[in-house]
């Protein structure tokens, strides 16, 4: 035990501190800030009342997130020479219309929290990220996964945090061969004699030639161990996905299938497709439209489609404004949008047709 009289002992404490500090500012000499505010103005036709889920009639509300979650990051490199480069990200999803959490599994930093280690190999990451099937998914959306009326609607109604935000991970990135780059994770469920309890692993592959790009992915994930999250982040379920893209000049084309079948439940498929197109390079048009059909009955199904446009004020600040509709057929809750201000009423829809639109403004720093 230190005693606090021992001055010597006091003074040897302090003074490997400050070694240590100077060590570390040295070695973070490439530490720096990052993130995104986001904020909208909303509009439903149609609200979901989260105890009856009927129709609780038309919402206007100020969201965060609109376009992009809103987060802010700790992020830094350091070239260990030899051609090995370490890297670690720290980063932490926020809700600016309340100064809550949001768009994360509701940790402090929930979004991702990992180290990794890029060389000739590829790249090694360990900690809290994104599977290679949600990467793929995001790859493949043809507005780009925005918050309002994209493939991440469908994606969270069916899983929620599950694939997105993946806990006690292992990812491994080959290099790029051409035109070939593969991933593989695992994800360890921590439960003392039970290796299969919570475990998740995912695959992709793509092949990208700058004109055509076509990839699959694939998720497996089982419930239990040990990962506890605010935010449901270990639905068991099983996922594929595949899709292309083909790009001429400004214009680029997308289609995708993706396929989720949750243990014990649903089994959904979702089909996807869609034009991005610059205008100009600060004016961005895009446009997507998603089916979502019940596997064991067609009869629950849900047409998803939305168009946006972006105008780039500078290389940071971007106006927006989104519109789309929803028809839920059967028991199908397609939503419109994530709101994190109320994530059950926004996420999920009610049954018959939902107009809505948003307006707002992302800056990045």
């Amino acid at each position: 035990m230190l005693k606090s009289g021992n001055k010597s002992v006091r003074a040897a404490v302090g003074g490997c501190a400050l070694l240590c500090a100077a060590s570390l500012a040295h070695a973070q000499s490439s530490v720096s800030l990052y993130g995104i505010v986001d904020a909208s103005l909303l509009v439903t036709s149609r609200t979901r009342d989260s105890a009856s889920g009927a129709n609780d009639g038309t919402r206007v509300s100020l969201t965060d997130s609109g376009l992009s979650p809103s987060m802010f990051g700790l992020t830094g490199k350091e070239d260990l020479g030899g051609g090995l480069v370490a890297e670690f990200k720290l980063e932490n999803g926020l809700n600016i219309a309340n100064g809550g959490y949001n768009n994360s599994n509701g940790n402090l930093f929930g979004r991702q929290a990992w180290l990794a280690l890029h060389g000739g190999f590829g790249e090694v990451k360990a900690g809290l990220q994104y599977s290679p099937f949600f990467l793929a998914l995001y790859d493949l959306d043809p507005r780009g996964c925005p918050e309002f009326g994209s493939g991440l609607v469908p994606y969270l109604d069916n899983v929620v945090g599950t694939g997105v935000f993946n806990a006690n991970a292992l990812t491994w990135t080959s290099p790029a061969l051409a035109g070939f780059q593969g991933r593989a994770m695992i994800a360890l469920g921590g439960e003392a004699g039970n290796f299969q309890a919570g475990r998740q692993y995912s695959l992709s592959l793509r092949y990208d030639n700058g004109t055509l790009a076509v990839e699959g992915a694939f998720y497996d994930g089982n419930g239990g161990g040990t990962v506890a999250t605010p935010l449901p982040t270990t639905v068991p379920f099983v996922g594929r996905t595949l899709g292309a893209s083909y790009k001429i000049g400004s214009l680029t084309a997308k289609a995708s299938f993706a396929s989720y079948k949750v243990a014990g439940g649903f089994s959904n498929n979702v089909y996807g497709g869609g034009l991005d197109y610059f205008v100009l390079p600060q004016f961005d048009v895009n446009g997507g439209a998603w089916l979502t059909s019940d596997r064991h009955d067609t009869g629950n199904h849900s047409i998803l489609a939305a168009v946006g446009a972006n105008y780039l004020l500078s290389r940071t600040t971007t106006l927006y404004a989104q519109i789309g509709v929803v028809n839920n057929h059967g028991a199908m809750n397609t939503g419109l949008d994530v709101d994190g201000a109320s994530v059950d009423s926004a996420l999920y829809g009610t049954h018959g047709t939902t107009v809505g639109g948003n307006v707002g403004i992302r800056h990045m720093f």
